[in-house]
């Protein structure tokens, strides 16, 4: 899609305002119909809430938007590939397409480690994308670890 790009370049400044809060910078925005429903960035540690991922953040903005649970059609972009929380939450939500940046080697569920959007079991398919802005993303990651250590 052609506004993958501009839509991820959103969720890369939510992500710098997570890290400018010390949180992990990883940020998400859902789209429909090229218009912003809810977009949030990482604050378990700022909200004490280990819910408060990036992915949740914007569904939780998102469906208090549109009034409703379901997001049907909708896109959501992060910056991170989705745990298997969030990936959870966005089957629950019916979001139609998730494209993520960077791949998480450790907690990533829609293809690092686990692959929960193509389990044949779930009456809901996500069809899934990475790699906008991925380099963008990874450096953001890198340097707000190594400021850490």
């Amino acid at each position: 899609m052609e506004n993958d790009q501009y839509w991820m370049s959103r969720a890369l400044e939510l992500a710098k305002q997570a890290q400018q809060q010390g949180e992990v910078p990883v940020g998400a925005v859902i789209v429909r119909d090229d218009e912003i429903l809810g977009e949030g960035f990482n604050q378990p540690i700022m909200k004490h809430d280990p819910t408060a991922h990036a992915e949740i953040q914007a569904l939780r903005t998102a469906c208090d938007h549109v009034n409703n649970y379901r997001l049907p059609g909708a896109t959501l972009y992060v910056t991170l590939e989705p745990c298997i929380m969030c990936a959870g939450a966005i089957i629950h939500a019916r979001i139609e397409r998730v494209v993520y940046a960077t791949k998480e080697s450790k907690t990533g569920a829609v293809g690092s480690c686990f692959d929960i959007f193509n389990t044949q079991q779930l009456n809901h398919y996500v069809h899934c994308e990475h790699g906008v802005l991925a380099e963008q993303s990874r450096e953001l990651l890198q340097d707000f670890f190594k400021s850490r250590r």
